[in-house]
């Protein structure tokens, strides 16, 4: 069982501040002093073992109506696209832990933890802290210019997690933010959106090539064409790689595609796939690139390519290609929006080993709460003037706080967390080995999983049958020449006897796929 954590917002916050904020809780509302100090010290528990009994006792409810449904749903005012996926029925009344009530009354499993927003789960206890620090009258809105305390603590924090450094090295994460060597994270940019983290660092890495203002110094490579390099499919195309809804992070995966084609003719970017753990190819076009007109602007890539089957870069690739990049001087952006939280020490690039100039992350750290995201990057590449890219909403304190209340109990549970993801990893290479005329192999890492089929219409059938079960997971079988894979992504607080359950509902729909297919 994950480990219980108690705590106090002054005890995650510090002494100074909290009380600074009762003061002013005491002058702005007149709210009584007792009741404040209540507020400021008293300690909440995080996931008390009977919290974890609760959540277990409603595994074997999955499916099943709970409580009475809506009879009259109502459709909103969607686009047409999304009117045609919409799923009325599982969208949640509330939920606890692993699990939504849906309008129809059932209890539906978030197999796919919301798509990765919740790692700690549903009303998950530890954030009635920011319940508390909301009746104290601590804000959440605040400016570019007067970035809060919680805000700056969370920088500060992210920047001790990156180094793997523990709370009692505060001298040594005093270094690391002084310290303006090359590959040292040590810089934060508050965002709302993966989306506009991940564009920050693309206008980052483009700022070498072009003034982000007229008044600007020239740039180290003006007048060369930037190439992004990024992950490709098996297509020998760009879809494999996810990096956002802008137009830049799109035209990297071969949407607007027209668009591309013009950039690319007037010489003002171009964007190159890199096949899937192939170093022999990074090698060459690295070569092909690094000459005449062109230069490398930079390397983006996700560690698990959860839009492409799940498919994970393999350790030893990336660590050469890193070797290969820092010997050019090209940056590496690792985009961890899917992975953080999801791991011991939350970044999976420290599993790595890796050393990259920026690192995206979000979803997983505020758990859903608010949605901020934030790229950290090193003192080399920090090149962008305030309003290259602020976002106004990105300081706010109250998301900052999530990120807080998320990171104290992974960093306490880290241990549970890895011993979780290898049991659930086992469990699916063993249903892997047990079906192996349906299943081709199983991808992904640990809780962020990927079982891969043979052939699509089994893949479509079998998340079919979960999904009338009230297991929320999907089929990735929209992408041509992509191995189609159902997709799970357990929050970090599952249980054994979850995974037992899921694991055996998936066994079921498997044996009823393969008596229909003979």
């Amino acid at each position: 069982m994950h480990v219980d954590l108690s705590m106090s917002l002054e005890g995650l916050l510090g002494v100074e501040y909290v009380a600074a904020v009762a003061r002013a809780a005491v002058l702005f509302h007149g709210q009584d002093s007792a009741r404040v100090k209540v507020l400021a010290t008293e300690h909440l528990s995080f996931f008390s073992r009977e919290f974890q009994i609760r959540l277990d006792a409603l595994v074997d409810q999955i499916g099943k109506v709970v409580t009475d449904p809506m009879s009259h749903p109502m459709a909103g005012a969607p686009t047409d696209s999304f009117a045609k996926v919409a799923n009325l029925a599982a969208s949640p009344i509330t939920g606890l832990g692993c699990f939504r009530v849906g309008e129809d009354g059932r209890l539906y499993l978030a197999a796919k933890s919301e798509h990765y927003h919740i790692p700690l789960g549903h009303n998950f206890p530890g954030y009635a802290l920011i319940d508390r620090a909301r009746e104290l009258g601590i804000l959440n809105a605040t400016h570019n210019n007067t970035r809060g305390y919680i805000t700056r603590l969370c920088e500060r924090e992210l920047i001790r997690h990156a180094h793997g450094l523990t709370k009692a090295q505060d001298s040594q994460l005093d270094m690391v933010l002084k310290d303006r060597s090359p590959q040292i994270l040590n810089r934060v940019i508050n965002l709302e959106t993966g989306s506009l983290a991940c564009e920050a660092g693309i206008k980052m890495m483009l700022a070498r090539f072009y003034k982000l203002e007229k008044h600007f110094p020239s740039p180290l490579h003006e007048g060369k064409i930037p190439v992004f390099f990024v992950m490709g499919d098996l297509d020998g195309g760009r879809s494999a790689n996810y990096h956002g809804t802008t137009i830049f992070a799109q035209t990297f995966r071969d949407m607007w595609p027209q668009v591309s084609e013009k950039m690319e003719k007037a010489g003002v970017l171009k964007v190159v796939p890199i096949e899937i753990n192939d170093l022999g190819d990074f090698q060459s076009k690295l070569a092909l690139y690094q000459q005449g007109p062109y230069q490398v602007a930079g390397f983006l890539h996700e560690i698990i390519l959860m839009n492409y089957g799940g498919i994970r870069l393999k350790p030893e690739f990336l660590r050469q290609v890193y070797t290969l990049c820092r010997g050019a001087g090209i940056p590496v952006l690792c985009d961890e929006i899917q992975s953080c939280m999801w791991y011991e020490g939350m970044f999976l690039f420290r599993q790595y080993g890796l050393t990259p100039d920026f690192v995206v992350l979000g979803k997983g750290f505020p758990g859903g709460q608010y949605p901020a995201s934030r790229i950290l990057l090193t003192a080399e590449y920090d090149n962008m003037n305030q309003f290259g890219a602020l976002v106004t909403n990105g300081q706010e304190e109250l998301a900052s706080l999530a990120y807080l209340i998320t990171m104290a109990f992974v960093e306490r549970n880290g241990s549970s967390i890895t011993k979780l993801g290898r049991y659930y990893a086992k469990k699916i290479r063993t249903l892997t080995k047990n079906h192996p005329d349906t299943l081709a192999y199983s991808e992904g890492d640990e809780l962020l999983s990927a079982i891969t089929f043979h052939e699509v219409e089994a893949t479509v059938a079998f998340v079919k049958k979960l999904n009338a079960k009230g297991i929320d997971i999907s089929a990735q079988v929209y992408k041509a020449f992509c191995p189609p894979a159902a997709l799970v992504k357990l929050p970090v607080i599952a249980t054994t006897k979850l995974v037992d359950w899921l694991v055996e509902r998936m066994d079921e729909a498997l044996r009823e796929v393969e008596r229909k297919n003979t």
